[in-house]
């Protein structure tokens, strides 16, 4: 650990900024720094979910079957830009042996015991910076259009039940006094009561780095080309505007990590899995509950501008231009799902979740430089990581035991 009790956090988005402002608490002197401003990458657009019952990953037994059919059917959420296959088979290689039933058990526990923290990690941030008020604890409502695949769901909501995650299981009827606007084809549904959403994760992540600048933080826009290494590691981080010394290095900037930890030394398995999302203007339909329909891969939440939708995971270069035709595909579903979901949107969006193919985020520090930690990766639950996140970055660089067992999370597991 490094005598010098300054830090460089490279990516201001949700985890970044919640990084910046731990190390901050610990005591240290902390540079941000982002191309963009903070929260405008993939933390813009997620579905503000805080999901503490996600410790399901994506990779689950059976997915080997799933794959191949989904790639071609125009309705899945599952998009291959095909130009991008050679490069992104050894994910999904990976992927698939990670969705061996004896790794499934062991993933989730891994997210589970991150996920479970997830209010230890926000609420003091939260609080400190006065962005309560962003915060809704109305429940998560997800439904199934037929008993069959609802049956079909029974393995994930068991790896859920087993780790004391609450839930209550519902028919058609009692998931749409739940939520009046699920369209009559729902079937069935589970209702999380504990379950809390961000009505402007933009907001949140701005005014969290809002606070971390007004207790003196320093906030750069500059793109982040490479470092000057050292006998003890970086000392230099050098961007498009110049270079700045560095002491402790924070890398967490999602996807845009890779190349970054692979010039530190560090080759990890990190893809663009790109979402989409559609924002309604706001209506007479007012949502309850957020709302996720396992049938049709979206969720759907009522926010302060709106209505959003999300969905798809489209892999491909994550430069590449956005596919629109997916943003069209995920309003459609939605206004399947609510029918009374009406208009056009008036905004779409498309962003790059960092996904490895365990389903795990990368914490810890750099097996080749002491000066250096790992935090990036978190696909779906990036938002609902954050704060924990932000936590164990600042007990690793004081030297403190990690509140969770990192082990799952090394940078050099792959």
């Amino acid at each position: 650990m490094t005598q010098d009790r300054s830090a460089t956090v490279v990516g201001a988005g949700i985890v970044g900024v919640s990084c910046a402002l731990y190390l901050q608490r610990e005591g240290f002197k902390v540079t941000l720094i982002d191309r963009g401003g903070p929260g405008e990458g993939a933390s813009f657009g997620n579905a503000g979910n805080l999901g503490f019952a996600s410790c399901v990953p994506a990779g689950m037994p059976g997915i080997l079957k799933k794959v191949p059919g989904m790639l071609f059917d125009s309705d899945s959420p599952l998009k291959l830009r095909w130009g991008h296959a050679l490069k992104a088979l050894p994910w999904f290689m990976r992927f698939i042996a990670n969705s061996r039933p004896e790794r499934v058990e062991k993933i989730a526990d891994a997210r589970h015991s991150l996920l479970s923290r997830l209010h230890e990690g926000y609420d003091p941030l939260i609080a400190d910076a006065g962005a309560q008020d962003l915060i809704n604890p109305t429940g998560l409502l997800m439904t199934w259009e037929s008993e069959a695949a609802f049956a079909g769901a029974a393995y994930g909501l068991d790896l859920r039940r087993r780790r004391s995650i609450h839930f209550e299981t519902l028919d058609g009827n009692e998931a749409r006094q739940i939520e009046p606007a699920l369209s009559q084809s729902v079937a069935r549904g589970i209702y999380i009561p504990r379950l809390a959403h961000v009505l402007d994760p933009l907001r949140l992540t701005q005014t969290l780095a809002r606070h971390f600048a007004l207790r003196g933080g320093t906030i750069l826009r500059e793109a982040v080309t490479g470092f000057e290494i050292g006998p003890e590691g970086p000392r230099k981080v050098l961007t498009d505007r110049g270079a700045h010394d560095v002491a402790t290095l924070v890398v967490a900037a999602g996807v845009w990590s890779r190349p970054l930890a692979a010039q530190l030394g560090t080759d990890v398995p990190l893809e663009a899995e790109r979402g989409y999302h559609v924002m309604f203007h706001p209506q007479d339909l007012s949502l309850r509950v957020a709302v996720m329909s396992a049938d049709r891969y979206i969720a759907v939440t009522h926010m302060k501008e709106g209505i959003r939708a999300t969905g798809v995971a489209e892999f491909a270069d994550p430069a590449a231009p956005p596919n629109m035709a997916n943003a069209a595909m995920v309003r459609r579903q939605a206004q399947a799902l609510l029918p009374r979901l009406k208009g056009e949107p008036k905004t779409e969006w498309m962003g790059p979740r960092p996904s490895h193919p365990d389903s795990k985020p990368v914490i810890g520090r750099s097996p080749r430089h002491k000066n250096v930690i790992f935090a990036f990766g978190h696909d779906h639950i990036g938002l609902a990581l954050g704060g924990i996140t932000g936590k164990l970055v600042g007990e690793l660089a004081t030297g403190k035991t990690p509140s969770v067992d990192l082990a799952p999370f090394r940078p050099d597991r792959f």
